[in-house]
């Protein structure tokens, strides 16, 4: 009876053979153009003529991979600025759903206005909120699960908002303590938690929400008063120790006032010298409103500049954190 065969040793690249891979079995295809003239000639020639992402395609596409840069932890965003009325909701509310929609873990965006906050009626509708932050409050020790504390959240998109409370009295009331007590609760189920905090910096709720930062971004205009109130805002930031934070911001610059009397340039250079990232939003009808955002209704080149905003601070999420949620023992 015949011995059988002994298995064969694969033969090196030396002997003639090519060494099969997975990458050498399978071709690579370029990705369809969705947008403009290369999309008409790849659709007309059903995908025979392929000329490729345009270089607007591709910027989207790398936006794209950094905004799902992976996270470790719990990673908590804070939003502010000294000056009211710039909009700093509006872009809390832009970054939350950016965030939400690339990403595919869970997000929260967080009301800390002590002054009756306005992002709840931007994210889900004026008259829709029926629960408040301070509600989460009174029961904040009976909630257990994710299912239990979506009684007090709610949907925008693929965001979860937390609204805050609207009563001046109660609102007013709100402190550092409860902010923590708050973040202690939703770090245990949202991996990126965007706080829109008030314009009062020595507000108790404002220290808290800095003292847990582990990124933050910085809301401007390019208008002297809008510029000048976020440079004094990095100011304030970095005389108070949190020289870090403010060297790690992004900006935003929220471009709906304009002047051709205000240089635009020095503004962002300015802020480019002292931060990470500077971000301009354009003006936009649909946000002019002051109404409920839709992604779907914004201009293109907001929706690029909310893209842009994302991927700004999502770079930040590998870093290194020295303070924030990891170094409270938050997760």
């Amino acid at each position: 009876m015949d011995e059988p065969d002994e298995p064969r040793p694969a033969a090196s690249p030396a002997g003639g053979f090519t060494p099969l891979s997975t990458e050498g079995m399978v071709r690579v295809r370029r990705t369809p153009p969705r947008d403009g003239w290369r999309s008409a000639v790849y659709k007309l020639t059903g995908g025979r003529i392929n000329p490729g992402l345009s270089e607007i395609e591709e910027r989207r596409r790398a936006l794209l991979t950094k905004v799902r840069t992976p996270l470790a932890g719990p990673h908590s965003v804070a939003v502010g600025s000294i000056k009211g009325g710039i909009g700093k909701t509006t872009v809390a509310s832009l970054l939350g759903l950016a965030l939400a929609e690339h990403r595919g873990d869970r997000v929260i965006a967080i009301d800390a206005n002590p002054d009756a906050g306005t992002l709840a009626d931007r994210l889900v509708g004026e008259g829709a909120v029926t629960t408040t932050i301070r509600d989460l409050l009174d029961q904040i020790d009976q909630v257990r699960t994710s299912t239990q504390l979506s009684g007090f959240t709610h949907l925008a998109g693929r965001l979860q908002v937390l609204a805050s409370e609207q009563e001046p009295e109660l609102s007013e009331m709100f402190s550092k303590t409860d902010y923590e007590a708050v973040l202690r609760v939703l770090s245990r189920f949202f991996e990126c938690l965007i706080t829109d905090s008030g314009t009062g910096v020595v507000h108790s709720a404002m220290q808290g929400t800095l003292d847990h930062a582990d990124s933050l971004v910085i809301v401007g205009a390019p208008t002297v008063d809008g510029a000048s109130r976020a440079a004094r805002t990095l100011d304030w930031l970095t005389a108070q120790g949190f020289t870090d934070l403010a060297s790690d911001a992004v900006v935003v610059l929220s471009c709906d006032r304009y002047s051709p009397d205000v240089d635009l340039a020095r503004i962002r250079d300015h802020f480019r010298s002292r931060c990470r990232a500077v971000v301009e939003l354009p003006p936009d009808k649909h946000l002019a409103t002051g109404g409920l955002i839709d992604l779907d209704a914004l201009a293109p080149d907001t929706r690029d500049a909310a893209l842009e905003l994302a991927a700004a601070v999502a770079e930040g999420f590998h870093g290194r954190r020295t303070r924030g949620l990891a170094s409270h023992g938050f997760r």
